[in-house]
């Protein structure tokens, strides 16, 4: 058996048997198998897929790569979630301490930013001092204490995905759902949680663009969570526009702070609260979905949950003075504020464009060993379905790296949309996704 015989036959639509998949996923790991040849894998299965078979065979192999977390000395029934990844999409950051504030375990490990979109720990370790890698005891101990952890893969959990994450990153292999269900639940099994909730992105800045893609991915993530014995359940979501109004890793803080504190930014808190409603209600501290959507807007009115993520920070290593007083944090070199070119309202705004956008003034990827900037990004000030005037701002991009500037602002500038009729408005949250099969969100509730 050799990588090459392997990566032919997928090549050529043929389903891999176990001992395949193995060979591959072990070699990886081992160091037998280079990157080269696993990069050709992944974009021979990107066009060929898998097999519901293989799927799981793979998210298995992936799974026993590394330690599986026993969390049963925590009472309680310990509930995750996880997002397939948007642009401007912080919404862990105050859903876990709300639904830790609510009473419900939230053991979270998390990942880094993947392709045009941001991830949790880069934006947890644009807090200074944060630590996001925790040892196994020491990730015990915090969830522990607080009832809430938020870490990133050690080296014991799934190091297969570990690896392979930041080479799909790179490889334009990110959006493929074998390798994106294997990904998530590979991680999410390993970490100890009796129930997870997703939440499938769909839209133009999604990795899934289209409601039946999504569809797809939910299903299978769901029927892996469901065979492995965890209750699961899938949000399908709109991201055709980015949420919120902050995009960029310290910029994303900010904004959920403010979230904690009690700001109304609509989008945000409505998908936080109906993600965290879902979350009390598996770990059994509701009912039934629209309580445990009230116990979290409690949460965030009665302050408990902006303290229990200052105790989280606080407790990871983090500098708290940054979160109570955000004007301490260093200020990017470079600003430009980028106007509307025309009166009316704000029809679209390309999410994958201003993902793409964020990369560029500092605030991702583009290669494996690239450093983020956390104060890079863009803050938007208008958001579709709003009136604008000729010249006013419609968003604001910062970075240290002059040189791309005026490029990366004619970039966002042709993200937006601007017409003279209001935009039809479009639900956030548009079905779920269970055991059961799909449902409309408006009949689910």
């Amino acid at each position: 058996m050799t990588a090459n015989e392997i990566i032919r036959k997928k090549r050529d639509g043929h389903p891999l048997t176990s001992d395949e998949m193995k060979f591959i996923i072990n070699g990886y790991v081992e160091g037998t198998v280079p990157d080269y040849q696993v990069s050709s894998f992944f974009m021979a299965t990107f066009f060929r897929g898998m097999n519901k078979e293989e799927t799981a065979e793979f998210t298995r192999l992936m799974l026993h790569s590394g330690d599986i977390i026993d969390l049963s000395h925590i009472p309680g029934v310990k509930v995750d979630k996880h997002s397939t990844g948007g642009v401007g999409d912080k919404i862990s950051l105050p859903l876990a301490p709300i639904v830790a504030a609510c009473g419900v375990p939230v053991p979270m490990i998390s990942g880094r930013g993947l392709g045009h979109t941001g991830g949790t720990l880069d934006k947890l370790e644009s807090i200074p001092g944060f630590r996001t890698n925790l040892t196994i005891d020491e990730y015990k101990n915090v969830i522990a204490e607080l009832g809430l952890v938020m870490i990133g893969q050690t080296k014991e959990i799934a190091p297969a995905d570990k690896k392979m994450y930041a080479l799909r990153d790179v490889t334009s292999t990110v959006e493929c759902i074998p390798l994106i269900a294997g990904s998530i639940m590979s991680k999410k099994l390993a970490e100890g949680i009796d129930a997870l909730v997703l939440d499938v992105k769909t839209g133009r800045g999604a990795f899934m663009q289209t409601h039946e893609q999504s569809v797809e991915l939910a299903q299978a993530l769901v029927g892996i969570g469901t065979s492995f014995g965890k209750e699961t359940v899938g949000f399908i979501t709109d991201m055709n526009q980015p949420l919120g109004n902050a995009i960029g890793n310290w910029n994303e803080v900010v904004e959920s702070v403010e979230c904690l504190r009690g700001r109304s930014v609509p989008d945000v808190m409505e998908l936080t609260c109906v993600l965290g409603g879902a979350m009390v209600m598996l770990g059994k501290k509701a009912g039934s979905l629209a309580e445990g959507i009230e116990r979290c807007k409690e949460a965030v009115k009665n302050g408990k949950a902006y303290v229990k993520f200052l105790e989280l920070v606080k407790r990871q290593g983090g500098d708290i003075s940054f979160l109570e007083n955000v004007e301490k944090y260093p200020r990017s070199k470079y600003s430009e504020t980028i106007t509307a070119p025309a009166s009316g309202f704000v029809t679209s705004i390309d999410s994958l464009e201003l993902g793409f956008s964020g990369i560029m003034l500092g605030a991702g990827r583009t290669k494996v060993d690239d450093v983020i900037d956390p104060k890079a990004g863009i803050l938007l000030k208008k958001k579709a379905g709003d009136a604008v005037k000729q010249g006013e701002p419609i968003a604001e991009i910062f970075t240290d790296n002059k040189e791309i500037l005026a490029k990366t602002a004619q970039r966002v500038a042709n993200a937006f949309s601007v017409g003279a009729a209001k935009p039809a408005s479009s639900p956030l949250i548009i079905s779920v996704v269970d055991k059961n099969g799909v449902t409309a969100f408006e009949n689910y509730r």
